[in-house]
């Protein structure tokens, strides 16, 4: 079910992203909503399709923006990995870990597609990169971040209800 739901839930945040989101920047970077989503499903405890969500969202991404095919499941996908990793290490403090894994997934996501415009042969100085896409872009992740946990949290409890043991 929850494998089921990605589409609809990642596309309608495709959506609100490229009309209404990136109209928004911060200097010359943007909120990633779909990253978001990848970051607070894969930090949902009985959550078992965060790889599937990875792939949906890259897949959308990849169709949706101007980085050549295949970048966005990359950063995603690795974004994601980080994330799950995380979700051991910090597992107590969820608000807090979803802080950290919005900080590094957009670091890890910018940097993927840096470097695969930079071998397309696209010259972005990485200092100005950097200051004003990707620093921007966290800020804007992380004013966000709070009600996307939110929102994905009460899907997880919807989709995963806890059983209780008498």
């Amino acid at each position: 079910m929850a494998i089921l739901l990605s589409l609809p839930i990642l596309g309608l945040l495709l959506l609100v992203q490229t009309t209404i989101v990136s109209r928004i920047p911060l200097l010359h970077g943007t909120a990633d909503l779909i990253l978001l989503a990848l970051m607070a499903w894969a930090l949902q405890k009985r959550n078992k399709s965060s790889w599937h969500w990875a792939i949906v969202g890259g897949a959308l991404v990849s169709i949706a923006s101007g980085l050549p095919l295949g970048i966005p499941l990359l950063g995603y996908g690795l974004a994601n990995g980080m994330a799950l990793v995380v979700r051991r290490f910090i597992w107590q403090v969820p608000i807090l870990a979803m802080f950290v894994v919005t900080i590094l997934g957009t670091i890890i996501t910018h940097i993927v597609s840096i470097v695969a415009l930079s071998l397309m042969g696209v010259t972005i100085p990485l200092s100005q990169a950097l200051i004003s896409i990707t620093l921007p872009s966290g800020v804007l992740n992380l004013l966000a971040a709070l009600p996307a946990y939110a929102i994905l949290t009460d899907i997880a409890r919807w989709l995963y209800p806890e059983t209780i043991q008498v």
